[in-house]
């Protein structure tokens, strides 16, 4: 059968979970289906992040104690400044 003639399994109408959702296009090509598809627009709101600058010899060794206690890096200095800001509240 040529690809033009190709059968395409039809997209559920609703889908019940992300889950499902997500075994249904893992084993679909969206390119089967762009006749199907609509442009759409979302709004997305991200949080604001400021990125402050970290020394590298600090760098290296909160690398190291992330990795040790299985987070990121990030996770592991909010962590910290989260702390020394509840010290400083009490």
């Amino acid at each position: 059968m040529s690809e033009k003639n190709k059968k395409t399994d039809p997209i559920p109408e609703n889908f019940s979970s992300i889950e499902e959702a997500a075994e249904f296009w893992d084993s679909h090509s969206i390119t089967d289906y762009q006749n199907e598809t609509s442009e759409v627009e979302i709004d997305v709101r991200a949080s604001r992040q400021k990125w402050i600058p970290l020394a590298t010899s600090f760098t290296n060794q909160v690398a190291k104690k992330a990795k040790r206690e299985g987070v990121s890096i990030e996770t592991l200095i909010n962590l910290w400044v989260s702390e020394k800001l509840q010290a400083g509240i009490s």
